[in-house]
């Protein structure tokens, strides 16, 4: 496995030369060249700037920066008021160029049902063809952001930070998010048997347990193979950011330490098999890698990264992200693109400059957004400056 940190860090990115969207959130109709290295959004609170980078987040699998349900997205006016059970269509659109020559156009959306109660669909279109769900866009280029409310993520609950390390691992590995829906479906399927007054055979238990073994064993080595990869890559300080060590809770990864993954699936049957009273009673899944705890320590002085100071738990998350885009450059051959949602605000000087330096290396197209100008002096002379008023763009 190659060494992160001893890569060179300039790698082609993937840049967006033109996003156009329809009522999203705030914004009813927006058509932006884009094709900067970077582009700074300025304006003040709720003018639509975090919508801006929500859109661009939906450009990868899964729920956008928000974790926002699809039918939340639409916009609504107090001539169309949201209606329940029948959410509004919405619709993004970007031609992207990937790796500095090929060019790829993507549009995501939710379908109109015609049907109030259907279920919400989020359909996909690659190069004009319907694509096999929205984990297609995984495959074509990785996506990361940072934003103000993951800024208590060392302090939240496990379920965060197990969030944020399967976002992770998903850039790395596109195939992690469709694992990861297979073993929560049929996590669901096995506690609703159990609620039911007439327990099933035991036969459908057993292969709804056999599913989740199978596929939460491989959740957890991949989130493994990502915390090795990441490792080399944040242990040691970049100039101003701390150095970040990091190390899982879960007792997959712990069997899968000492024994064949075989194992470990056989393992995490026998632990389920053994639970279903105990979850039925409980309506909870005891055991899974649903259960798992991303722990993370400062790399200098080595205190768990929840007793740290605010600016410096802002400061490590910083320093994962820079060192997750330098593993992706290396591991993809494309630098991802990046949205960074008021980082500027929470950095002091020293590590603004530092911050903006280091993304210019990495070849990333980055998108930042901020209410002050003044605190992106150091993005660069070709960087794009963009003012939003009230969801409109200046």
């Amino acid at each position: 496995m190659s060494d992160p940190a001893r890569l060179p860090l300039t790698r082609p990115g993937a840049h967006v030369e033109r996003l156009t969207l329809s009522r999203f959130r705030c914004h009813g109709s927006v058509r932006l060249e884009s094709g900067h290295p970077t582009v700074v959004l300025v304006g003040p609170n709720g003018a639509g700037k975090t919508n801006l980078l929500e859109a661009l987040s939906f450009l990868a699998p899964g729920r956008g920066l928000r974790n926002a349900a699809l039918g939340d997205v639409g916009q609504w006016t107090p001539a169309r008021p949201p209606v329940p059970g029948d959410p509004l269509v919405w619709a993004v659109s970007a031609r992207v160029r990937i790796g500095g020559a090929d060019e790829v156009s993507i549009g995501t959306g939710l379908e109109a049902s015609g049907r109030p109660g259907a279920r919400e669909k989020r359909v996909v279109q690659i190069d004009g063809q319907p694509a096999a769900g929205h984990a297609a866009l995984g495959a074509l280029f990785p996506v990361l952001w940072l934003t103000p409310e993951m800024d208590p993520l060392f302090r939240d609950a496990a379920q965060e930070r197990r969030r944020f390390l399967d976002r992770f691992v998903a850039a790395l590995d596109p195939g992690h998010t469709g694992r990861a829906s297979a073993y929560a479906r049929a996590q669901r399927e096995r506690l609703r048997l159990l609620r039911s007054p007439q327990r099933p055979p035991g036969a459908w238990l057993d292969a709804l347990e056999d599913v989740m073994a199978r596929h939460g064993v491989a959740l957890v080595a991949a989130r493994r193979d990502l915390l090795d990869r990441l490792g080399a890559a944040v242990s040691l300080s970049c100039g101003p950011f701390p150095g970040v060590r990091l190390d899982m809770d879960s007792d997959v990864d712990r069997w899968l330490a000492s024994g064949p993954a075989l194992a470990a699936e056989d393992r995490l049957r026998d632990a389920l098999a053994a639970s279903r009273e105990t979850d039925a009673q409980r309506d909870i899944t005891t055991a899974g890698p649903h259960r798992d705890d991303l722990l993370a320590w400062h790399g200098t002085t080595g205190a768990p990264a929840h007793h740290s100071s605010t600016g410096e738990q802002k400061a490590m998350l910083v320093a994962l992200l820079l060192a997750q885009s330098r593993v992706l450059s290396a591991s993809r051959g494309v630098s991802p693109l990046l949205l960074l949602d008021d980082v500027a605000a929470h950095l002091d000087g020293l590590r603004r400059d530092a911050l903006f330096e280091a993304l210019r290396a990495l070849g990333s197209q980055v998108w930042v957004s901020g209410t002050d100008r003044e605190l992106f002096g150091g993005v660069g002379p070709d960087a794009l400056f963009l003012r939003l008023e009230n969801g409109a763009i200046l």
